[in-house]
C-alpha cells in the first residue's frame, strides 16, 4: 500500500467482520436487537458488509435516515431533538420507531401520526418517548447528554404517566462506556422510569455501549439483559451503538511534509489536517495513537524523539501531541494514526479549501485495497452551488 497518495482512510473488512461477530454473539445470547448509529458510520459502501448481519439502524435527519435505508435495507429507528412540518412526513415514510424529545412535540405531532397509521396499516410507526435518567458516566460534558441542563429527555418528574399510544421508552446516557457504565444507568433509569415499562412494547438503551473493544466485559452485559428480562418478559430490548459497529477498522495514512521549530518546540507538518479530517482530536479533545509512536506526556523513561504533529490548514490551533518517535522524523515518512474510521470520516469538513483523504477498503479476499471514494476539486466547489 505504499504507492497509494496520501493522505488516505483505509478500512479492513476483516476487522469490521470480527466486530460484527462479537455483536452477533451478544445479540444472540442476550436476545438484544443491536441496530447500527448512522451518526458514527455513513461510510456506505461498506454497508452490505454489515447488512448481511445488521440491515437496522437509528438515524436523527432524513439523510440519514434516506442512506440506510438505500444501503442497509432494514427497518430505521429515528430520533431527533426536534421534527418539522416539512421533515416529519418524510419520518413517517421512511421510519419503523420514531422517539419524541417531549411530550409537547409528540401531541404536536400525534394527529398526523395516527392518520399515517390508520392510512397505512402495513407500514405503522411505533411512538417512543426519549427519557433523561440523570445519570452521569461521562468526563467529557460535550458527549455527556445528562449534564445538567441537558436538552435531551423528559425529566422523572415531568412524565408521571404515559400519553395515550406511547409504546416505548428511550434512553441515552453512554459514550464509549463499559456495561458497568449501563448497569449505573440503567438502575436509575429503572429506578425512576420503572413503573412505565409493564406499559410499553420497547424498550431503547441508545448508544455508547463500547461492546467491541478489548478488555470489555460482554460476559456482564449478557447478564444484565438476562436479568432485565427476568423482570420485564415482555419488553423487546434495543441497542443502537455507533462506535463498536466499525472501532479499531480503519486508519489514516499521512505524509510528513516538514519539520518546523519554535521555542524548543519540533512540528511535523503532516499532508493533513485534524481541524478538517480529524475533528474529534480537537473537540474531545484526545491524542491518537501513532504505529510506532506513543504520546508524550513528559515521559522520560525511553529514549526517542519528540514531535508535535502539525495539519495542512491556516488554523493555527491544527495540531495536536507530542508523540515520542524511535528516530528523527524527516520529510518523505509516513505515519499511521489509528483508528479513523467511527466518527472521524462522518465529521470532516472543508475548510481552507482542503480535500478529504481518499478513502480505500481493504477486502479479506484480495491483495490490493479498493478505492471506494476520490474526492475532487468538483467536491468542494459543489458545497456551494
Amino acid at each position: 500500500m505504499n504507492g497509494l497518495r496520501t493522505p488516505y482512510y483505509i478500512v479492513y473488512e476483516e476487522k469490521l467482520r470480527k466486530n460484527l461477530a462479537i455483536l452477533d454473539d451478544i445479540r444472540t445470547r442476550g436476545n438484544v436487537e443491536i441496530i447500527m448509529a448512522l451518526k458514527a458510520n455513513a461510510l456506505w459502501k461498506t454497508f452490505g458488509i454489515i447488512a448481511e448481519k445488521f440491515p437496522h439502524s437509528t438515524a436523527s435527519s432524513v439523510n440519514e435516515m434516506r442512506l440506510s435505508r438505500d444501503y442497509l435495507g432494514g427497518n430505521v429507528h429515528t430520533y431527533c431533538p426536534v421534527y418539522t412540518d416539512s421533515t416529519f412526513p418524510l419520518f413517517m415514510e421512511g421510519s419503523s420507531h420514531i422517539t419524541f424529545n417531549s411530550v409537547a412535540l409528540y401531541e404536536r405531532f400525534l394527529p398526523m401520526l395516527e392518520k399515517w397509521n390508520r392510512e397505512n396499516p402495513d407500514s405503522k410507526v411505533s411512538p417512543g418517548l426519549r427519557v433523561n435518567p440523570h445519570c452521569s458516566v461521562i468526563e467529557t460534558d460535550i458527549y455527556n447528554p445528562c449534564v445538567p441542563g441537558s436538552r435531551f429527555g423528559i425529566s422523572p418528574d415531568r412524565l408521571t404517566a404515559l400519553p395515550k399510544g406511547i409504546e416505548g421508552l428511550h434512553f441515552h446516557a453512554l459514550c464509549e462506556s463499559t456495561s458497568y457504565d449501563l448497569e449505573k444507568v440503567l438502575d436509575a433509569f429503572i429506578s425512576q422510569f420503572g413503573h412505565l415499562l409493564p406499559e410499553v412494547k420497547w424498550l431503547n438503551m441508545g448508544g455508547g455501549h463500547l461492546m467491541t473493544r478489548e478488555g470489555y466485559d460482554t460476559d456482564h452485559l449478557v447478564s444484565i439483559l438476562n436479568r432485565l428480562h427476568a423482570m420485564y418478559p415482555d419488553l423487546k430490548l434495543i441497542m443502537e451503538p455507533g462506535s463498536a459497529f466499525t472501532w479499531q477498522t480503519g486508519d489514516l495514512i499521512v505524509e510528513v511534509l516538514d519539520i518546523v521549530e519554535d521555542a524548543g518546540i519540533r512540528t511535523a507538518i503532516i499532508d493533513a489536517s485534524f481541524a478538517c479530517h480529524m475533528p474529534d482530536v480537537l473537540e474531545m479533545p484526545y491524542l491518537p495513537e501513532i504505529a510506532d509512536a506513543f504520546p508524550n506526556k513528559g515521559r522520560l523513561d525511553s529514549d526517542g524523539y519528540d514531535y508535535r504533529l502539525g495539519g495542512n490548514s491556516c488554523l493555527s490551533g491544527d495540531f495536536a501531541g507530542m508523540w515520542r518517535f524511535p528516530k528523527p522524523l524527516e520529510p518523505g515518512d509516513r505515519l499511521t494514526l489509528k483508528d479513523m474510521n467511527h466518527y472521524t470520516t462522518v465529521k470532516t469538513n472543508m475548510f481552507n479549501g482542503i480535500s478529504h483523504p481518499d478513502i480505500y477498503l481493504q477486502p479479506v479476499s484480495a491483495n490490493d485495497p479498493i478505492c471506494l471514494r476520490h474526492f475532487t476539486y468538483e467536491d468542494y466547489r459543489n458545497r456551494m452551488d
